[in-house]
């Protein structure tokens, strides 16, 4: 069964990052730091998986990933190249994408959130080795991507870009693994709220004496985003109700939260590119973007078309998955009941979960 919390969270998170990415508003990546909640979740499930089908859960993660960018790579691919994007064996990284795929000026921004699949890709291939590691020296495996970070940022600062993001998102990839294993539950409050406090003031310290050319923008200060991520998720995590039935209290509110979590990948893939084209279009045809009526109409437009885009290419996610294609999937509120956190034995293994799954609009590569 589902955990209608776990549902509620990424439900937040997709619309935050949509937000975000149309008005640019950098309060909200404080507010919410959405990156380091889906890596968190699914960190979570990952495990779950792993515990039920072993190193074959990797196989099936990347089956459900991959599909909806090969599905946005028929349409944008075509269209780079005949716009100037030369032909060279890099295109294969739009197969698999270990490494950023090619892109001209253009595509550069649009699809620029495809960082995301390439950390998740490298973060599912190291599930494996990292969850036998958490589970036999937990606080040193939670602790490794942070000393990276620390590492990268004072002493290889070029180092390449997944080493940095390992650093910047793998911790929250781990405390999904501890969440999983119910680590986070078993711990004392009196523990756990301190350390997570500790970890948000030295983010929030950081941040404030270290502001990036945006402001307080976390998406530009990766040590202060780390730790005020780490402390938030924590919390999130750490503190989580056993469900949150009174999700699917109201039916039209629960439908809603059930087709964001089936379609999320679409609507994280889709979005940019219709931020980034309509914002073009307003600045071509004369239309303020940056006070309060361009943004409320920009948001309105945005939300019709990612509606538009999910419909049209959100099926990608039902055949991934290997479950019937929907217009609108979830149908009927199923019953729900919360998923128990894992408690490692050395002769059983629990019933996994499952798992589906920023850029700024002026910035390629943030979040």
């Amino acid at each position: 069964m589902r955990n209608r919390y776990v549902d509620l969270l990424r439900f937040l998170a997709i619309i935050r990052v949509v937000v975000y990415h149309t008005t640019g508003w950098a309060f909200l990546t404080i507010a919410f730091p959405a990156m380091s909640v889906m890596f968190a979740l699914a960190g979570s499930l990952m495990a779950a998986s792993l515990d039920r089908s072993g190193t074959g859960a990797v196989g099936r993660r990347l089956r459900r990933l991959l599909p909806s960018l090969w599905l946005l790579a028929v349409f944008f691919v075509p269209a780079m190249l005949l716009t100037g994007l030369p032909v060279s064996w890099r295109l294969l990284f739009w197969i698999a994408p270990v490494a950023d795929p090619p892109s001209n000026g253009w595509g550069a921004l649009a699809l620029s959130a495809i960082w995301y699949l390439r950390d998740y890709l490298w973060f599912v291939l190291a599930s494996p080795i990292a969850l036998w590691l958490f589970r036999r020296y937990p606080l040193p495996t939670l602790a490794a991507p942070y000393v990276l970070l620390v590492v990268v940022e004072f002493g290889f600062p070029t180092a390449p870009i997944v080493v940095r993001d390992f650093g910047l998102y793998f911790g929250a990839w781990l405390i999904g693994f501890a969440h999983h294993d119910g680590m986070l539950r078993r711990a004392s409050r009196r523990v756990l709220v301190p350390v997570a406090g500790t970890l948000a003031a030295l983010g929030a310290a950081w941040v404030l004496t270290h502001p990036g050319p945006r402001g307080f923008d976390l998406n530009d200060i990766r040590l202060g985003n780390a730790l005020w991520s780490a402390g938030f998720t924590l919390l999130l995590l750490g503190l989580a109700p056993a469900g949150a039935a009174w999700v699917d209290r109201n039916e039209i509110f629960g439908r809603i939260v059930t087709v964001l979590n089936r379609r999320a990948l679409t609507i994280y893939l889709w979005h940019m590119p219709i931020v980034i084209g309509l914002t073009a279009l307003m600045v071509r045809a004369g239309w303020r973007t940056g006070d309060l009526a361009g943004t409320t109409l920009r948001l309105l437009v945005v939300a019709a078309l990612v509606a538009l885009a999910t419909g049209l290419f959100g099926w990608m996610e039902d055949l991934a998955a290997r479950r019937p294609t929907a217009l609108l999937p979830g149908g009927p509120v199923e019953p729900r009941s919360p998923a128990r956190p894992h408690i490692p034995t050395q002769r059983a293994r629990p019933p996994a979960g499952r798992a589906p799954d920023e850029v700024s609009a002026g910035r390629p590569g943030a979040s």
